[in-house]
């Protein structure tokens, strides 16, 4: 049922995407399993997004696809018989795929399977085993410091099991077959920042995209992190062949800045927009190297793609605290950075959407603006902005620059420019080169 705080006409696009994120965050979600399908069917509400099953066994070029994981229930009883860990209390509590166990044993057999984080001693640890069959409890270390000596009743209701690995994909044809790739990880329990932000926000720029007029065909993909990927471009090396820009998002609730992660080729066009938007926005932002670790960009950017995906996020991942603890929780991310992100996805897509070539039709020399309406009418002072941006498209028109071309040139906003365009296109200045 949808949460009656979505939806509202008196809520901002910050507030909806966290009432989302807030719904979505009791779900385990894993690699595999219910609690994707549980969260694609939340994100189907808003975005016209399409589910794959992918079968356990599956090869996608060196891994092969895993046995489906699903919990019902996990705890640990003392010897007392007090319950002194619970998943039902948080989820975070259960080792990710853990196998099934029900036994009893002494403190010392179970302390193996305990994880901890000493440092932050009230916080959960995130923690996941999926490649290798094994049990596991996460707890806060003052939990762990409390634990008395005897004999603990352990139990994890879960299944591994065939099954398949479960994705979404949402693909908005435009009138041009080239795509523009938009990725994030559906994967992570109980972790709001990574990455319920980079769910809400691609869902939200999914349903704002489908409203509009489209020149390129967007595809957002919302996969379990690292396998996730991996099969996506497996099942559609063809389809890859048509991305011209990609980005992957995660962490962007948190109270930081602007990070982008350029891509593997370090100069294509996604990495030029977005350094341009990010030195013209007024956040505090950032903008570093590819390195082949950190979220799903490696698998897009690996050398038999090489495709032009760079990452969006706020603080990367491991720079903040509460980096995969339980304290990365819904009063952790900000309504207002949420919306940051998503209006900067939306410009990127306005500036992918307007990025043309044009040929100025009278090339000899300067037309005369002023007779018509371009240039003001006292001269002497300097050129405004405006002017200035009419002349950079003018000089520049010649067939061989975009227009992004000429906002990196001229050191102008790239709205400037394209405005710039649109008005002498208009008054017969200029043509769109073909």
């Amino acid at each position: 049922m949808a949460s009656p705080e979505l939806h509202s006409p008196a809520l901002s696009a910050g507030a909806e995407m966290h009432a989302l994120l807030r719904e979505l965050y009791p779900v385990c979600r894993s690699i595999t399993g219910n609690g994707v399908r549980r969260t694609l069917d939340a994100l189907e509400r808003l975005a016209p997004i399409v589910r794959h099953e992918v079968p356990s066994g599956t090869e996608v070029f060196d891994w092969t696809v895993p046995r489906e994981w699903n919990i019902r229930e996990a705890y640990i009883k003392d010897p007392g018989g007090r319950v002194v860990v619970d998943f039902r209390r948080h989820n975070l509590h259960v080792l990710q795929y853990s196998v099934p166990v029900r036994a009893r044993m002494s403190l010392e057999e179970l302390k193996p399977h305990l994880f901890t984080l000493p440092e932050q001693p009230d916080r959960i640890p995130y923690r996941t085993s999926y490649y290798r069959e094994a049990w596991g409890f996460c707890m806060t270390h003052r939990q762990f410091l409390e634990l008395r000596e005897g004999e603990y009743e352990v139990v994890i209701d879960s299944s591994l099991e065939p099954g398949s690995l479960t994705y979404g994909e949402c693909r908005l044809p435009g009138r041009r077959a080239e795509e523009v790739f938009i990725s994030t990880h559906v994967c992570h329990p109980s972790l709001a920042n990574d990455n319920l932000s980079g769910l809400v926000v691609a869902t939200f720029l999914a349903r704002e995209l489908a409203r509009r007029e489209r020149e390129y065909s967007y595809r957002l993909v919302f996969v379990p992190g690292l396998i996730g990927p991996i099969c996506w471009l497996a099942r559609n090396e063809q389809a890859a062949a048509n991305i011209r820009h990609g980005l992957v998002l995660t962490c962007l609730g948190d109270a930081g800045g602007f990070t982008y992660k350029k891509s593997r080729r370090g100069n294509a066009a996604i990495d030029r927009m977005m350094a341009h938007l990010l030195a013209h926005s007024p956040e505090p932002h950032r903008v570093i190297e590819f390195t082949p670790t950190g979220y799903d960009e490696r698998q897009y950017c690996s050398p038999g793609f090489n495709l032009p995906v760079g990452c969006l996020m706020r603080t990367p991942h491991g720079e903040f605290p509460e980096y995969h603890t339980s304290a990365d929780n819904p009063e952790f991310v900000r309504p207002a950075q949420l919306e940051g992100a998503l209006n900067l996805c939306l410009r990127l897509c306005d500036v992918i959407e307007q990025n043309r070539t044009y040929v100025n039709l009278r090339p000899k020399c300067e037309p005369q603006l002023g007779r018509h309406g371009l240039y003001r009418t006292v001269g002497g002072a300097s050129a405004e902005s405006a002017e200035l941006a009419r002349l950079w498209v003018l000089n520049l028109s010649d067939g061989g620059h975009t227009l992004l071309d000429m906002a990196e040139r001229s050191g102008l906003p790239f709205e400037a420019v394209a405005r710039a365009a649109r008005e002498l296109e208009r008054h017969g200045l200029l043509a769109e080169h073909v």
